[in-house]
């Protein structure tokens, strides 16, 4: 039976979960809460890299006091020898009492094992507390085990009337400091931040986190058909110190990609699709495979619409400043093309908010969890 004090917990553990995100994969992040005579003695999360587990942290805390205890991990412990031996192993061995979890593994080499180990141990085990909250939190791991990519979020920074930049092409800064302050946190909960080859060229971004006090830094991913970004740009200058990866197509110039890797860029070759852009679902495909699990994609036009039009974005961001820039000012999407409303991709609301003097609305792909 799952009591108030099981989803309380429960709750405890998801929000110790949320730390992992962005710096944990390829594995999920995980959170864990061990209590004994209703008070918490161990607590932990995944930590950067993936290593060590949620419950190898709590664990650690709680020591011998964890026997006779209840656990609380937000996904099923896993029951696999990989770079350090099985959570449920470890459990089982510290003689817990209970263990309540939100999630099964989906990963085959789990997926059920974990829990059927601790009922074989005689540890009483509760699945499903919370499990929609914990799906939600990690999307991204669920997507790459089940479909083989990453999760995708696309975010806008436009004027109200939808423009990213005026007729000349000016667009720093659009929305405000407080605006650009909630990006860089969410850039630190995505694996990658993602951009094409224009938006390198036309800002010269660091795509990094900055003025946060954090130490990690998400991949940074571009996607340039022929590599035709320069050798100069801030990218390149700072690619041996912040990991970048560039998605290219097979005719990029050798000696480009050379020079790209002499800088400590790793390359990634995608095929082309039938509109001679890099295929969509190929790029997503290598990425997962490389361990990605969520993407931050910040633009520009071009990539936006590829991305829609594929139906591989799962959640919209947009920032909205009080300002028109007119027709003649750039767009945030490229033409897709539609020519019938209802082909158009659908999302529905999940947050409005007011960040300084912008509004920020999240929107879920239809059929998705919020």
């Amino acid at each position: 039976m799952v009591t108030q004090a099981d989803t309380r917990h429960m709750a405890q553990a998801l929000s110790l979960a949320s730390r992992g995100l962005g710096n944990c994969w390829p594995n999920p992040a995980v959170g864990c809460v061990i209590v004994k005579d209703k008070r918490i003695i161990g607590r932990g999360w995944t930590q950067p890299g993936g290593r060590p587990h949620a419950e190898t942290r709590a664990l650690a805390q709680a020591g011998a006091r964890a026997r006779g205890a209840t656990v609380y991990v937000t996904m099923e412990p896993c029951a696999h020898h990989g770079q350090t031996p099985p959570c449920a192993e470890a459990l089982i061995k510290a003689e817990v009492a209970r263990v309540v979890t939100a999630l099964t593994d989906p990963d085959q080499r789990v997926s059920g094992k974990g829990h059927a180990l601790l009922r074989q141990a005689g540890i009483q085990v509760s699945e499903g507390v919370m499990e929609q909250q914990a799906a939600v939190l990690n999307r991204g791991f669920l997507l790459r085990v089940r479909e083989g990519r990453p999760l995708v979020t696309l975010k806008l920074a436009t004027s109200f009337d939808g423009r990213i930049a005026t007729a000349s092409g000016e667009s720093q800064w659009i929305t405000g400091p407080q605006s650009r302050r909630r990006v860089h946190m969410m850039r630190a909960q995505h694996d990658a931040v993602m951009v094409g080859a224009g938006t390198a060229r036309a800002d010269d971004p660091s795509l990094t986190v900055r003025d946060l006090g954090i130490r990690h830094q998400p991949v940074r991913v571009v996607c340039s058909r022929n590599l035709d970004i320069p050798l100069t740009t801030n990218l390149a200058r700072t690619a041996e110190e912040v990991p970048l990866w560039l998605c290219h197509g097979p005719d990029a110039p050798g000696e480009l990609c050379q020079a790209w890797q002499n800088l400590g860029a790793r390359l990634f070759e995608i095929p082309l699709g039938a509109d001679g852009m890099l295929e969509t679902s190929s790029l997503f495909r290598a990425l997962a495979d490389a361990g990605i699990t969520r993407v931050f994609c910040e633009g520009g036009a071009a990539l936006a619409g590829a991305l829609l039009s594929a139906g591989l974005v799962d959640e919209l961001v947009g920032f909205t400043a009080g300002m028109t820039l007119g027709g003649d000012g750039w767009p945030a999407v490229v033409p897709m093309r539609l020519e019938k409303l209802e082909n158009a991709p659908r999302f529905h609301p999940v947050e409005t908010t007011r960040v300084g003097e912008d509004v920020m609305h999240r929107w879920v792909r239809s059929g998705q969890v919020p």
